[in-house]
């Protein structure tokens, strides 16, 4: 019996170093691990900005039959939107976190699975070898196990084994627990990332109804309806302000540019060429009244083209107007600049001083301000006047 002990306490000894080396070997590496924290810190921000959206509801709230305050409605759906686009960002962000997160799970569930057999198989050799050296008189109670669990429940009842390899059982207690502790972790990982899917394509679903909305409140002001002039008024004086401020910024510029060249201009998008709305006089479809249109529209682009820079020049505005929505205004020395309109919440790729050079990505197109869709709105002013930019687009297309 002596002699048994002795065995058992050698393979005992050799069989945790053999255990110990595996678990060294098989530490999951952390460079890029998700921790909950970061998660945490997603769904607060996610929290933050539905708060923040909350608000802008009840300001939308108060004007909704204030016709004289259009504007500030379309203003105020704009601002929404760009919440709801810091959303969408939020809960990719989160949705990449999560799958880093399954992953990192994953591994570590197989490496668990992989310990777990390994441990149970040293400890069955180590059995047999008890048995074999007749150390031990229950071979056939351990070897007619269903299974783990059952053989640990066997184990309970053989004092005689449990003497000797109580370490390695509880080894593989621990195993058999970490493994179910991570495949429930898996699945609720798994599951909260089906969640926060859903979630996603709703929050997609509200922007697209939150820019229809903000269309549609242009149309009825391109309508001209009658509870809408005060709103028209406030469109023509919004976009004389915006252009006095340029003016004033031109002035202040004009002796740190060269001299304008007349002409070089290049097309500020790369494929779209269909002009929907005309430079110059035009007549309003149902009042019969004139208008003055003081650029060209480019449709047939979404909320995604890239916006280029049509000639080399200085930043002079980057910011938001109710008439025209997140616009871009470049100087190019001598009164010559070019406006850039209704561009795409949140995409500005410069700012005010900075230096363009042609053809440089300046934005993307959108449907912001005073808008009806997505185009772009683009001007040109030579000695600070407006001129028609068709003969500086070769190739356009006629929509009208």
């Amino acid at each position: 019996m002596k002699k048994a002990c002795k065995r058992g306490g050698k393979l005992l000894l050799i069989a945790l170093f053999i255990l110990g080396t595996l678990q060294m070997d098989m530490v999951v590496p952390d460079a890029k691990a998700v921790t909950q924290a970061e998660i945490d810190d997603l769904r607060d921000n996610a929290g933050a900005l539905e708060d923040q959206k909350a608000d802008l509801e009840d300001q939308l709230a108060s004007l909704e039959n204030d016709m004289s305050r259009v504007l500030e409605q379309i203003a105020l759906l704009d601002q929404q939107s760009d919440v709801i686009r810091e959303e969408i960002a939020n809960t990719e962000a989160l949705i990449t976190n999560y799958e880093t997160l399954i992953e990192q799970t994953q591994q570590e569930l197989a490496l668990a699975q992989q310990r777990e057999a390994e441990q149970y198989e040293i400890f069955l050799q180590q059995v047999r070898k008890m048995e074999e050296d007749g150390s031990i008189s229950y071979w056939s109670v351990l070897f007619n196990a269903t299974d783990f669990a059952d053989l640990l429940g066997r184990l309970d009842a053989t004092s005689e084994v449990m003497e000797y390899n109580q370490t390695v059982i509880s080894n593989l207690e621990a195993t058999q627990q970490e493994v179910s502790d991570k495949q429930a972790e898996l699945e609720a990982t798994l599951a909260e990332t089906e969640a926060t899917r859903a979630e996603l394509e709703s929050q997609r679903q509200e922007l697209e109804d939150q820019q229809a909305d903000a269309q549609a409140l242009s149309e009825q002001i391109e309508l001209g309806m009658d509870e809408y002039e005060e709103a028209l008024a406030a469109v023509e004086a919004e976009e004389d302000r915006v252009w006095e401020e340029i003016r004033r910024k031109e002035a202040e510029l004009a002796a740190s540019l060269p001299a304008a060249t007349v002409g070089g201009y290049a097309w500020p998008l790369r494929t779209a060429r269909r002009i929907t709305s005309n430079y110059g006089w035009r007549t309003h479809p149902i009042k019969g009244t004139q208008s003055f249109h003081s650029g060209v529209d480019i449709g047939g682009v979404g909320y995604t083209s890239d916006i280029l820079a049509a000639k080399d020049g200085v930043v002079l505005e980057a910011t938001y107007s109710s008439a025209y929505g997140y616009y871009i205004v470049i100087s190019h020395g001598s009164g010559n600049s070019t406006m850039y309109a209704h561009m795409s919440q949140g995409t500005f790729r410069v700012s005010v001083g900075d230096y363009v050079t042609q053809g440089q990505v300046i934005g993307t197109t959108g449907s912001t301000g005073l808008s009806t869709g997505p185009h772009l709105h683009y001007e040109i002013r030579e000695n600070g006047s407006t001129i028609d930019p068709k003969p500086y687009l070769p190739g356009y297309i006629q929509a009208w």
